[in-house]
């Protein structure tokens, strides 16, 4: 069942370090709510409490600048504005401030911990629900770094995989016009039915959800068997995830439009030990060839 594919997927997320939640315990309505409203996407105390904590340097008036940026729209196109916050996610958000003998000072906010994963607050959330106007859309699970929403997971119960998997497509379309809020920071989407499994981004077409075949890059599974465990750990290791979002995600301009472009598994593991051979040659006694 659906039911089941879900519960395994947020076990699996929990065992690559994520807290798990429900929507019923920290909803609006839950016993330990972390939103106000069911309108409201950022949990913020969450995301603010992770802005103090990673700029412990900064004051605060700098840090709320930051947290205010990044929590209120700018652009009308949603894609436009998840350009403007993915700079702002990976690059930290640059402000003024006045420095305690009271020169304008210039610093940069950091929203997520590049460099330390663990250094970051890691969250699932199974079946969020957020209401815009009369669009009342539960997803199935978000993914959350720092009180962000970074990742949405639509899962269908196993059965005809191609026709699940489009179903799931649809789904996060539909997401997209009805809650475009949930999305403005979001990183990638997957679509599973519990054995077959795509991630694609913010802009992808149905053909440009691929398959993530592989954990390391050195074992790749193959063709026909079980995908969704593995693109889970693939992707969402943490190490793995600010990588992808950093290093292998990149925006266009087309003749049809903006576009987001995010690596594939082969893309994104030779590009990394290339880089891992590279650090490893130029230690002391390394290979220099």
């Amino acid at each position: 069942s659906e039911a089941a594919v879900e519960l395994a997927l947020l076990e699996q997320l929990g065992g690559l370090g994520y807290s798990i939640e429900r929507e019923e315990d920290i909803g609006p309505d839950g016993n330990r709510p972390e939103r106000e409203s069911h309108d409201e996407v950022v949990l913020k105390k969450r995301f603010e409490d992770a802005v103090a904590r990673l700029n412990p340097g900064l004051p605060l008036e700098a840090r709320q600048d930051a947290v205010r940026r990044v929590m209120q729209s700018e652009l009308p196109s949603l894609l436009e504005e998840n350009r403007r916050l993915h700079k702002l996610i990976t690059e930290g958000v640059d402000v003024e401030y006045y420095a305690n003998d009271g020169t304008l000072t210039a610093g940069k906010v950091a929203l997520i911990d590049f460099e330390r994963p663990e250094q970051n607050d890691w969250l699932a959330v199974s079946q969020f629900v957020v209401i815009n106007g009369q669009n009342n859309r539960r997803p199935d699970v978000v993914v959350f770094v720092n009180g962000l929403p970074l990742g949405v997971i639509e899962l269908k119960a196993p059965g005809s995989a191609g026709a699940h998997l489009l179903g799931a497509f649809n789904q996060l379309q539909t997401y997209k016009k009805q809650i475009p809020a949930l999305f403005n920071t979001n990183a990638l989407l997957v679509t599973s039915d519990g054995i077959a499994a795509r991630v694609g981004s913010l802009s992808a077409d149905l053909e440009r959800f691929m398959p993530w075949r592989t954990t390391d890059g050195r074992d790749v599974a193959p063709k026909g068997t079980p995908e969704l465990h593995t693109l889970i750990e693939g992707v969402f290791e943490p190490n793995r995830l600010v990588a992808l979002m950093r290093d292998f995600t990149v925006f266009g301009d087309t003749g049809s439009g903006l576009v987001k472009i995010l690596a594939g598994y082969h893309q994104f593991h030779a590009v990394r030990h290339a880089v891992a051979e590279t650090v490893r040659a130029s230690q002391p006694g390394g290979d220099r060839k």
